[in-house]
């Protein structure tokens, strides 16, 4: 793998899980290159499977706004996907997210690691419990590691936290303070950009 164009043209015939057949098309990160973060989250949602670009939705608009908050301008980082294909379920003409199946998070996770070698960044964030599987090869407890750095074999650090969908299921009376102990979380990263 030598490009981004080539990790999108071979995710698009990608058909090692079920999920390629049915998604619009695959969504691969985007961002700055040899960044000092990557952020991955779960997969594409419906608005990201649509346009082709990953977090342009109302998870995306959280996280930007919480980078922003974190002192991180999103313009600084990659942010990806552990899957790159949207998986969903109908609900009449409504495309419902519906969460990968540990299968289909390891069918995907040779394409992440190729974007990982593309990419080049310093340190990565797994935004919820699918990221931090396919970023450390292994189930990790979100909510008893967030906030922590975890080392992966090549020597990379990830840093366990929340993906910004969970904090819009948030009761409206919770969301602020829930959203500023995902801030918090993000500062940690933030000593990336003062070396």
């Amino acid at each position: 793998m030598t490009s981004l164009d080539q990790l999108k043209a071979r995710t698009m015939a990608c058909r090692e899980c079920p999920i390629g057949e049915f998604a619009t098309q695959s969504v691969i990160g985007e961002g700055k290159l040899k960044p000092k973060l990557m952020l991955v989250g779960e997969q594409p949602g419906d608005q990201e499977d649509l346009q082709g670009h990953p977090f342009v939705g109302p998870a995306g608009k959280l996280l930007t706004r919480a980078l922003e908050d974190a002192g991180i301008q999103r313009a600084q980082v990659f942010v990806s996907n552990a899957v790159k294909h949207f998986k969903f379920e109908l609900r009449g003409k409504r495309r419902i997210h519906k969460s990968p199946a540990v299968r289909e998070i390891v069918a995907c996770q040779h394409w992440l690691e190729d974007e990982i070698a593309l990419v080049q960044p310093a340190a990565l964030v797994a935004l919820g419990a699918s990221a931090a599987r396919s970023l450390l090869g292994r189930a990790v407890p979100v909510m008893a590691n967030r906030g922590q750095w975890l080392p992966r074999a090549d020597g990379r650090e990830v840093l366990v936290t929340l993906h910004p969908s969970a904090l819009l299921r948030v009761d409206p009376e919770d969301r602020e303070t829930a959203i500023e102990a995902f801030v918090a979380d993000l500062r940690q990263a933030q000593r990336l950009f003062r070396r």
